[in-house]
């Protein structure tokens, strides 16, 4: 290869390796820590700490009644935009409930106190009748899945930010192998022919294989 080639390679591989670091870094540690989490997911979660909430509390409240049509006009509150896809009239932690079913998650709306939880694939809020939040749970285990598998979290991008990251990966494993071995090709070729006769001279006969009989 010639001295200029080699240079404008070593050039576009520096260049390209130096900005690619810089641009897929999130979705590289991204995949760094949810694939530490697969392997060790009680560690992970024991640094993130429990969010957990004493609902026990809700027992004391007083007594609301709260009819279907309440409910799924609190239900409607949320993703307005929405059409709820079946409601279920069902227990949900030990509260008998009515379930709202919608594209971006679920409203459950207690039917004696009234207090109501928003979930999603990858969180839970509890609110209370007024609408005030009460509490924010963080589904970690699906958070982390998620950015493992899709490198966002939702799914209106498919998989392709994870697929480009899983591609840019290979490519910066590629160009540091260049950029390491690139500039010590030369030196590396010196002592091969260094020793190459070396080994030559070491053998018997000139290095011929000769039987004897």
């Amino acid at each position: 290869m010639k001295q200029g080639t080699k240079a404008k390679l070593l050039k576009f591989f520096r260049v390209t390796h130096g900005w690619l670091g810089v641009i897929v870094f999130p979705w590289i540690f991204a995949i760094g820590i949810t694939g530490l989490y697969l392997n060790h997911s009680k560690l992970v979660l024991g640094w993130i700490g429990s969010s957990e909430y004493d609902e026990s509390q809700f027992f004391d409240w007083p007594e609301q009644d709260i009819t279907v049509a309440h409910a799924l006009a609190i239900a409607n509150t949320y993703w307005p935009e929405e059409d709820v896809l079946g409601m279920k009239d069902e227990p949900y932690h030990g509260f008998d409930s009515f379930t709202f079913k919608k594209d971006s998650g679920r409203i459950i709306v207690t039917q004696d106190t009234g207090h109501y939880f928003v979930k999603t694939n990858l969180t839970r809020r509890t609110f209370a009748p007024d609408g005030t939040l009460l509490h924010k749970k963080i589904y970690w285990s699906s958070v982390f899945k998620w950015l493992h598998v899709r490198g966002w979290l939702n799914s209106d991008l498919g998989t392709w930010l994870a697929d480009i990251t899983a591609v840019a990966m290979v490519f910066f494993s590629l160009s540091g192998l260049w950029l390491f071995f690139a500039p010590r090709l030369k030196k590396i070729a010196r002592a091969l022919k260094k020793r190459v006769p070396t080994l030559r001279k070491a053998m018997p006969h000139g290095g011929e294989d000769r039987n004897i009989v």
